[in-house]
């Protein structure tokens, strides 16, 4: 195989691996397992979520989400319009994202939903890619913010 098909092989498997990534992240919240989210974030990974405010760690980045969607009935994220740009063994992502959470015990209503973006830098390790720092950058929000709030 050439050098530029094979550098377009492998540009095409990194995009493919990092969009998986990203909905993989959405499946993982969704379904409350908090320890698979050890296959989305590097340990020492760091994540702003807005007006929840920066994370350090995986283990912190867990217990922030963990807080914010353990006690909801349901949740659903939703992202696309992926951008991946890939630099030997490092990348930025950065998708569109949508959220719709529901507590029917919240005061104040049942239901809270987000939209925005994240933006993400990863690094490649050898289990793969992996997320090395988040930011939630939201771009409106409607509903009952005290779905989500610990």
């Amino acid at each position: 195989m050439n050098e530029v098909l094979g550098d377009s092989l492998r540009h095409l498997v990194d995009h493919a691996e990092i969009t998986a990534l990203a909905v993989a992240y959405c499946w993982t919240i969704d379904g409350h397992d908090w320890d698979g989210l050890d296959g989305i974030f590097t340990p020492d990974a760091t994540a702003d979520f807005a007006t929840a405010g920066v994370h350090d760690g995986r283990d912190g980045i867990k217990q922030r989400i963990e807080a914010a969607l353990g006690a909801l009935d349901a949740s659903q994220h939703f992202v696309s319009n992926h951008q991946v740009s890939v630099d030997g063994d490092t990348a930025h992502h950065r998708c569109q994202m949508r959220a719709q959470h529901v507590r029917h015990d919240a005061d104040g209503g049942p239901n809270y939903m987000v939209a925005g973006r994240y933006e993400d830098r990863l690094v490649r390790t050898p289990d793969g890619w992996r997320i090395a720092h988040r930011d939630l950058v939201i771009s409106w929000t409607d509903g009952n913010i005290r779905v989500v709030r610990p």
